[in-house]
């Protein structure tokens, strides 16, 4: 949903005070309305502007559970991971000044992923406001550009309502994060509480299910296709809407390519899916966009490492486009039918339409013998060594191991499109990443916060030696807090990535990307207080992984991989995806 910046809520009942007319402090308004929001978990670092909402978390200590991060960076990617991993609205609580701009990186990974946060920051006071004090930025104006809304509160008055008003923004619509900026004196002054959730809200109109013309065609666009192919994102995750799509598809009997988002929105082993498509995507599912006829896409922005050249992405297709946040439809592709409505929603109202209608399956028999000659040509595959660890390897080998029952969180790098790629999800918020922003360090603290919102489940944080280093401090807040953190560090003694484009584009100059000199990471995570383990060996992967998993507690995992080993397929930046290089 569109909100815009002068959004405000309704008036509500005359505010209730806690027992007759007793007022209480800002500090405890916030911390009372974000119970009353189901908030029972907050990541956070105290500093000098919020020590009052700290005084008050000690006193609601039993209500909700505050985890000491050791940078606000961490906090927001651990919000981040308890939000991706449960869709619920994750929060972080941070200090003024250094403490906001230290969280900017995780708000805008939020942004770009459209992930349901809440960032508090404090504020010097409302009289300091402009004047350069110590620990002062302007929080509200950095933050407009990568948040669904920020607030600066300068009002005790207003702070309840707009605490409900943060959560639902934050998860209506399309998700994202909300920032409240707080300045300490509204933290200390009084004012009544009142919980006036559900109150009515000044927004344009949100579309949330399609018409019933709108169904109609797109039901008749489906059964006039011969060569269809549903492209799904990170929007059906959100929506909650996979068991939809699933009776859609197989009702079509139609193909389905995920976005490195859409991951577990559709099974990945499922014979109708094609693999994630696009600059690393496999050769059947960027072919067969190629030549599709209809392109269902939901609940995606047609991103640029998606459809390479745009002009040439699903050239012959027509497009059906499925998005809650109508500013997507026609962006980028302009589709025949623009369809602003909730995923879940439309695809159940197409189901029930396609129910009422007799669906010749041998239909798209030609379409599918296609798709299969191509998944056969150029399967994704890996030639094993009996001398070195082939990344591809340690996938398939985490995915043995596990079952593929685990959670995959990923920092971002090469091992995040192995992963991608060799670990066939099976669910819905099964594979966390960053994706529209590429954050490195997001995997360790994200897995962090999704290993506290799942507790019975495992989770696994797969890293690079890179990404690794620039958040791993917070293994020492996993064991504070006993969360039984995984992590498998993808260990190839480079900023991987950039060196495969360094070696593809530029001549082999590999010009910074050495991380040859770089810290035991086994001793670091003994140092810690965690187990860490190593294999340099193909024969000692298989007992390291089970190990580590199988420790009941904190785990560091340094596989030794192959060190110029690349990614394939990859599409190179800006050319047509049907020109994959292969090898």
């Amino acid at each position: 949903m569109d909100v815009s910046p002068q959004v405000r809520i309704a008036a509500g009942p005359a505010p209730q005070a806690k027992s007759g007319s007793e007022k209480i402090r800002g500090a405890e308004i916030l911390i009372r309305g974000m119970i009353a929001n189901g908030v029972d978990t907050i990541f956070g670092l105290p500093g000098g502007a919020v020590l009052h909402i700290y005084d008050e978390l000690w006193r609601y200590r039993e209500e909700t559970t505050h985890y000491l991060v050791r940078h606000e960076q961490g906090a927001v990617h651990a919000a981040e991971g308890y939000a991706r991993a449960t869709g619920k609205v994750g929060v972080a609580l941070v200090t003024s000044g250094p403490g906001a701009t230290n969280a900017v990186t995780g708000i805008a990974t939020a942004y770009m992923d459209s992930i349901p946060l809440v960032v508090i920051t404090g504020q010097v006071p409302t009289a300091m406001i402009g004047t350069d004090a110590f620990q002062e930025v302007d929080t509200f104006g950095i933050t407009i550009p990568i948040v669904k809304h920020s607030y600066l509160v300068r009002n005790v008055e207003e702070l309840g309502s707009i605490v409900n008003e943060a959560f639902y923004l934050a998860q209506d619509g399309k998700p994202g994060p909300v920032v409240i900026d707080i300045p300490k004196d509204v933290t200390a002054q009084l004012a009544n509480y009142q919980d006036d959730r559900g109150v009515t809200f000044d927004t344009r109109i949100d579309h949330k299910a399609p018409t019933r013309e709108v169904v109609e065609t797109t039901v008749e666009k489906l059964l006039a296709a011969q060569r269809p192919v549903f492209y799904v994102g990170g929007g059906v995750v959100s929506a909650n809407a996979a068991n939809e799509l699933l009776a859609v598809v197989e009702k079509l009997n139609a193909p389905v390519t995920p976005t490195l988002m859409g991951l577990g929105a559709f099974p990945s082993a499922h014979p109708q899916c094609l693999g994630m498509l696009g600059m690393h995507g496999t050769y059947s599912a960027n072919l067969a966009v190629a030549e599709s006829d209809l392109l269902i896409a939901i609940g995606v922005r047609f991103d640029d490492r998606v459809t390479g050249k745009l002009n040439t992405f699903a050239p012959v297709a027509e497009v059906i486009h499925i998005d809650v946040d109508a500013s997507n439809i026609g962006k980028l592709r302009k589709p025949q039918i623009p369809v602003v409505a909730d995923a879940k929603q439309a695809l159940a109202a197409i189901y029930a339409k396609l129910s009422q209608t007799t669906i010749d399956a041998e239909k798209l028999g030609a379409w599918w013998s296609k798709i299969r000659r191509w998944q056969t040509e150029v399967p994704l595959a890996c030639e094993y060594s009996d001398t070195e660890i082939k990344p591809q390897q340690v996938i398939e080998t985490l995915y043995e191991v596990t079952d593929g029952n685990a959670v995959i969180v990923t920092d971002v790098g090469q091992h995040q499109m192995w992963a991608a790629q060799f670990y066939p999800f099976k669910r819905s918020r099964q594979w966390l990443t960053s994706g529209g922003l590429g954050t490195m360090g997001f995997g360790l603290p994200a897995a962090m916060g999704a290993q506290i919102a799942l507790p019975d489940e495992t989770v696994v944080a797969v890293v690079g030696d890179g990404g690794f280093q620039m958040t791993n401090q917070e293994i020492i807040t996993a064991i504070q807090y006993n969360v039984p953190l995984k992590v498998l560090i993808m260990n190839n003694g480079y900023l991987g990535m950039v060196r495969q484009w360094q070696e593809m584009f530029y001549d082999r100059a590999y010009s910074e990307v050495d991380l040859s000199v770089s810290p035991d990471f086994v001793k670091l995570a003994e140092a810690y207080g965690a187990i860490g383990l190593r294999a340099s060996h193909p024969s000692e992967l298989k007992e390291v992984l089970h190990e580590g998993l199988e420790f009941d507690g904190v785990a560091i995992m340094d596989i030794v991989v192959t060190k110029e080993e690349n990614v394939f397929p990859i599409v190179p930046a800006g050319g047509e995806s049907r020109n994959m290089i292969l090898k």
